[in-house]
Parts: structure tokens; sequence; C-alpha cells
């Protein structure tokens, strides 16, 4: 209650879908015929999938991260997702990327999943990586390169 004893109003916590200027890259992703479930609609886990594709794509890109010869890996220790609006095959999706937060080892990335020229959102949800040594899994400084990069992202 306020203190004229009226109702405090509610603020609304529902995620909502974001529009493209939200994101600093974008990423395209063909859909395949086995995304779709029963329900005709890409499966839950599915984008998930396309997180890691988006983000460690442009990463590599980017020549930061070497999933072959390099000695920093990202483990994912969070994530998340909230849904809008289906997508299907034969769909392309773009995928908007961002970083929310960037540690001495962790970042936040943010991925805004979009049906092919739509305005928001048909899904977004984040991931955190922690980025460790390959050999020990102890989480290591990122360098400053890879930092240089993140920022393009912020």
């Amino acid at each position: 209650m306020t203190s004229d004893n009226k109702p405090t109003p509610k603020v609304s916590t529902q995620p909502a879908a974001l529009p493209r200027s939200a994101y600093r890259v974008f990423r395209t992703i063909t859909t395949r015929w086995m995304d779709n479930d029963v329900y005709g609609h890409v499966n839950n886990v599915v984008y998930y999938s396309w997180f890691d594709t988006a983000v460690n794509a442009h990463l590599i890109e980017q020549g930061v991260l070497d999933i072959h010869n390099g000695n920093t890996i990202g483990l994912v220790v969070e994530t998340q997702c909230n849904y809008f609006a289906p997508l299907a095959f034969p769909q392309t999706i773009e995928a908007g990327i961002r970083v929310a937060h960037c540690g001495s080892s962790s970042v936040r990335y943010e991925v805004g999943l979009f049906a092919q020229g739509e305005a928001l959102t048909a899904a977004r949800g984040h991931f955190v990586h922690v980025y460790v040594n390959k050999e020990t899994r102890r989480p290591q400084a990122l360098p400053d390169s890879f930092v240089q990069v993140l920022e393009t992202l912020s």
C-alpha cells in the first residue's frame, strides 16, 4: 500500500520480446527438418544449441577462440530462455548476440532468436561461460584480445 492507502501498482517482470536494435552482431542459422518436434515447431532444446553456435562461431571467426589448439575453453555454468513465438523448419533464423556482463574469466552472453526479417525476438535468453584452462579446468583470465572482441558486443 502507498502512503495514501491505495494499492501499490505492480511492476511487470514478465519477459518480453526485444527488437533487433538490442543486439550488436547477427548470425544466420538454417533450420533442419529434424529440429521440428511432434508439435510442428522447433523443439526447445534446439534453441540452446543455436545460442552456443551463434556465440562460439563469432568468437572463432574473430580469432579469439581456437577449439582445436587453444588452451582456453568456455564452460556453460548457467542458461535460460524465454519463448514468444514458434519457429519451425524451413525458416531461416537470425541470432542476435550481445554481452551483458564481462568478468575476468566469465561472460554473460545474451542471444535473441528472430525469424528471418522479423522485428522482434521469437525467443531470447542467456548463458554464462566461465573460461578455464583446457587441462586444469580452473578459471583463467581472458586475454586482452578476447576482451576487445567482447567489448564490441557490449
